[in-house]
C-alpha cells in the first residue's frame, strides 16, 4: 500500500489545497490508508459508504456527519459527494473499489481539492 500512500501524499496533499486524505476499500468497508494524523473511524467509514448506497437525492438533502461535524451536502451523485461547513469541507470520490476522502480547510481552495481528487480518483480506477 505504500505506493497508494505515496499517491496520497504528492498528489493531494501537495497540491497544498487539500489538508488530509484517506482510501477506503469499498467491499471490506475498511480504511486502506490515510495522511498523517488524519484518522478516520469506522462509523466514519460507515457515513461515507452509506452516501453512496442510499439515493444521491436523500445524500443531498440530509447533508453528511463525518468526523463529528455536520456538513451540507453541495453535490450527491452516483460518483461523487462534495460536502462543506463553514470555511471547511471534505470531498468523496467513488471508484470501482475505493472511496478517496479529501478534506480541505480555511484558507484553501475547495475548488482545487475537488479537481485533485477527481483526477486521483480516474487513476485509481484505471
Amino acid at each position: 500500500m505504500s505506493h497508494l500512500h505515496n499517491l496520497l501524499l504528492d498528489t493531494l496533499l501537495g497540491t497544498k489545497h487539500v489538508d488530509s486524505a484517506a482510501l477506503i476499500h469499498l467491499q471490506e468497508r475498511s480504511l486502506c490508508v490515510a495522511s498523517p494524523g488524519f484518522t478516520v473511524m469506522p462509523s466514519d467509514v460507515q457515513t461515507l459508504v452509506n452516501g453512496f448506497a442510499k439515493n444521491p437525492l436523500q445524500a443531498r438533502r440530509e447533508g453528511l456527519y463525518f468526523k463529528e461535524k455536520d456538513y451540507k451536502c453541495v453535490r450527491a451523485d452516483d460518483h461523487s459527494l462534495y460536502a462543506k461547513n463553514e470555511n471547511t469541507g471534505v470531498v468523496v470520490v467513488k471508484t470501482c473499489m475505493y472511496l478517496l476522502v479529501a478534506t480541505y480547510t480555511e484558507g484553501m481552495y475547495p475548488s482545487v481539492c475537488v479537481e485533485a481528487t477527481e483526477k486521483l480518483g480516474k487513476f485509481v480506477t484505471q
